[in-house]
């Protein structure tokens, strides 16, 4: 009988030892597994209820944000709102983003008051550890704007790692000729 209770506890000791290494390993994974889930269900990097549009010292390309010139006249916003999560996902709306009706050179133009744009750009621009000053742009695409200056616009994007500070603009559409300029941009306008 003796020899029978050694043998069990000789097969039973080291089945004990794997169930508990196994389970010990399981519980070490379950916090790396679930944060890589979070950020594939859309943790919120940013969310905003205010944009700040160009004006002042920041309407041209003297003073850029984040190498992003402004527009070449001052421009309003009514509102302007929108997310970004951390899985590239952007949702951005604006409402009345016009040129601003009472600058004089737009009243002279005759495009006071009015977006003369089919279409706005969104960018998103993240410092990186490779672009610490100016930050690195991701163009989120071109969407319909409207000439009262109305536009919601729906994106996924690849954001850079890590993105530090971001910051969301609506600008001209880039072309080869002609680089991005804001209009409005994550902030509190004047």
């Amino acid at each position: 009988m003796l020899s029978k209770r050694y043998s069990i506890r000789t097969r039973v000791v080291p089945t004990l030892f794997v169930l508990v290494g196994t389970l010990l390993i399981a519980a070490l994974m379950v916090p790396a597994l679930s944060a890589g889930a979070r950020d594939s269900e859309g943790r919120k990097v940013l969310e905003f209820e205010t944009m700040a549009p160009v004006s002042g010292p920041f309407v041209g390309t003297a003073n850029p944000i984040r190498g992003l010139g402004g527009g070449g006249l001052p421009w309003v916003i009514a509102s302007g709102s929108g997310e970004l999560a951390a899985n590239g996902a952007l949702e951005v709306r604006v409402r009345g983003l016009v040129i601003d009706p009472a600058s004089a050179a737009a009243q002279a133009a005759g495009l006071a008051g009015v977006n003369p744009l089919s279409q706005f750009a969104v960018f998103v621009n993240c410092l990186t550890t490779t672009a610490p000053q100016q930050g690195t742009s991701v163009l989120a695409g071109l969407f319909a704007a409207t000439r009262t200056g109305n536009m919601d616009a729906e994106a996924n994007i690849t954001l850079p790692r890590p993105c530090v500070a971001p910051i969301v603009f609506v600008t001209s559409p880039p072309t080869p000729a002609s680089p991005a300029r804001w209009f409005v941009t994550t902030g509190v306008g004047g």
